[in-house]
């Protein structure tokens, strides 16, 4: 089992959603967070002033899935995300040890689904 935490760009959230639906991934949590990568935030230029904003609006989502569903979601989220602009985004796995489904008490890969 694996826990996939993709930060993507807010706009791009539809798009990597119905790619996952494609690839049979439903359940997934949505957060929106505040970050930036290489490109370290933007500036821009208000009233002649330059200012710059650090943080950037991004997406946080979190996916747990069994072993062999990780290539379909990576490839999913890929697909949907990738706009070829510096900000995509990124993928990190995490191994999960164990899954407990609170209504039934299932572990493990049952209850991952």
């Amino acid at each position: 089992m694996k826990m996939i935490i993709a930060i993507i760009q807010p706009h791009k959230l539809e798009d990597v959603k119905q790619e996952l639906y494609k690839a049979n991934v439903n359940l997934l949590t949505v957060n929106e967070v505040l970050g930036h990568g290489r490109q370290k935030g933007i500036t821009e230029v208000y009233r002649g002033v330059r200012e710059s904003g650090n943080l950037l609006r991004k997406i946080r989502l979190e996916i747990c899935v069994n072993d062999d569903f990780v290539d379909a979601t990576l490839n999913a989220i890929m697909t949907g995300a990738r706009t070829g602009e510096t900000g995509d985004g990124k993928i990190f796995i995490l191994p999960m040890e164990d899954c407990l489904r609170i209504r039934t008490g299932e572990k493990g890969k049952v209850a991952v689904g």
